[in-house]
């Protein structure tokens, strides 16, 4: 073999370690690259109970009940639905009719168990996977958001 045709074998070796190790950390991540799931991810898609996750909706008008720290809301996107349970301090802006964003994981009940709640930062956001969602089930009220 001449050097050129070393140089060569060794850099398509190394092109195909980068493009092998590119595919296995982009297979590892692809659940996890999207920002949230709507409730109707989580359903169609069979989340595993325990995995974490970002779920994101509209709070449910109606179904926020609080207990001390304990509160329990459903997160809708017009479609599905789903009871999600936080231990702590919900955002300022949290209420009933606005976007949010929880993270944390399924529980075996098909219920979800918030660690974290995010809710929305001003009047007119409403997050455009959200608004798309609403849209695609025919529950989308301009007025209600700024999209």
């Amino acid at each position: 073999m001449t050097r050129k045709q070393k140089r060569l074998t060794i850099i398509a070796g190394l092109a195909v370690v980068l493009a092998i190790a590119t595919s296995l950390v982009l297979v590892a991540l692809r659940d996890q690259i999207v920002f949230f799931y709507s409730p109707s991810d989580v359903v169609a898609r069979e989340v595993a109970a325990g995995q974490p996750i970002r779920l994101g909706g509209l709070v449910k008008e109606a179904s926020w009940t609080r207990q001390g720290q304990q509160n329990t809301f459903t997160i809708t996107d017009g479609g599905m639905e789903v009871v999600a349970h936080y231990n702590g301090i919900l955002p300022d802006l949290f209420r009933e009719g606005q976007g949010v964003v929880a993270e944390g994981s399924m529980n075996g009940d098909g219920e979800f168990t918030a660690t974290n709640v995010l809710a929305k930062h001003d009047e007119n956001y409403i997050p455009k996977e959200v608004v798309d969602a609403l849209k695609a089930q025919g529950e989308w009220r301009p007025e209600a958001g700024g999209q």
